[in-house]
């Protein structure tokens, strides 16, 4: 069976042969990395546009609905919490005129 090459061994294990007997050595294997090459600039910026030509921008269409969804959400989101805060505060009100 061949080694998957950047995976270690587990000491005191075979892959696909199960564990290894008492004494036996155990060894561990792990590839080096490669050397990082080195990129000059002129082809860091070569590879800065190339990449900027995949970005997909939305379109104005898709802006739109999407800022208005995020401001219904908001809307949303801040009747939410004023009922919790307003049901809250009458709560506790309520509570602190029982105990008087």
């Amino acid at each position: 069976m061949a080694k998957t090459p950047g995976k270690p061994t587990r000491p005191g294990f075979r892959p696909g042969k199960g564990p290894v007997a008492a004494g036996a050595p155990a060894t561990v294997t792990i590839d080096a990395p490669s050397p990082k090459k080195k990129t000059s600039i002129p082809q860091f910026f070569s590879q800065v546009r190339a990449e900027a030509r995949k970005i997909v921008w939305p379109s104005r269409k898709e802006t739109w609905i999407t800022s208005v969804m995020v401001f219904v959400m908001v809307v949303i989101a801040s009747a939410f919490f004023w009922i919790v805060d307003t049901g809250l505060g009458f709560a506790s009100r309520y509570i602190l005129a029982i105990g008087q």
